[in-house]
């Protein structure tokens, strides 16, 4: 098979939750552009039409679906729409996320629980319904977006909720690798470092924020988050068809030193 071939995902589908904003977009658009329809879920249902649209626009196939990843009913009801449109799932993209910025001290149980009902818990139920359809085809690739704040401590960013959070996904990608991938299912996470996106642009924003990850990244520069298009497309494709179970780290560094 030629390289090329390898990351094709014409005649594939692949569900993006979290694609009405910040990474979501990249990682439906590149897919999209790998040739997968895709199925765009989120929250806002405005941001999402407009970018199917777009989508649509460039020739490729899309749908958008109201869903919030933490209510099963939601997830079903995408996952029923996946299928009466394209009649296949094969790809899904775990993105849907939330963070709290705020001293361990200081933050409050609710929103310790919240970050983790959608991080966690919303992960979890998007990859049991989309696993299950998956499970039945005998065939399917889940991406978990976690971070590499699921792997080491920050501190300066005070985000204790967020950081447990991703640290779980991190150990359920292993877990669903483990009890699927004797059924055909490969689960794997992808871990982004420091990206400009609705959730951090607070940091990028000013100075002293940019700064300080410039400085902390060995690479010297945060990253451009078409570098993660290709991080993606190796767990989502045929590329990636002996790996399951992993952690995918794209942080310029940080996670070396």
């Amino acid at each position: 098979m030629k390289p090329e071939e390898l990351f094709d995902l014409h005649d594939r589908v692949a569900v993006v939750t979290g694609a009405s904003s910040g990474l979501g977009l990249t990682f439906a658009k590149g897919l999209a552009d790998a040739g997968a329809k895709v199925v765009l879920a989120a929250r806002r249902k405005e941001k999402l039409e407009a970018f199917a649209k777009e989508l649509e626009s460039q020739g490729s196939e899309a749908i958008a679906v109201v869903c919030d990843v933490t209510r099963a009913e939601d997830v079903d009801r995408m996952v029923q729409a996946t299928m009466d449109r394209f009649g296949r799932l094969d790809v899904l993209v775990n993105n849907a996320g939330t963070a709290v910025t705020l001293p361990a001290e200081d933050e409050p149980p609710e929103d310790f629980r919240r970050v983790l009902d959608v991080n966690v818990t919303g992960s979890f139920i998007c990859a049991q319904r989309c696993g299950r359809i998956m499970l039945a085809a005998g065939k399917g690739s889940i991406v978990n977006i976690a971070s590499m704040l699921g792997l080491v401590g920050i501190g300066a960013l005070t985000q204790a909720s967020y950081n447990t959070s991703k640290g779980a996904v991190v150990n359920m990608t292993r877990e669903l690798a483990a009890q699927w991938a004797k059924r055909g299912i490969r689960v794997n996470a992808l871990c982004p470092g420091f990206f400009p996106s609705e959730m951090t642009q607070e940091l990028f924003d000013t100075e002293s924020g940019l700064r300080f990850l410039e400085r902390r990244t060995p690479m010297r520069r945060t990253g451009d988050p078409e570098e993660l298009i290709g991080p993606l497309l190796l767990l989502a494709s045929d590329a990636g068809s002996y790996i399951t179970g992993q952690t995918l780290v794209v942080d310029g560094g940080w996670t070396s030193i």
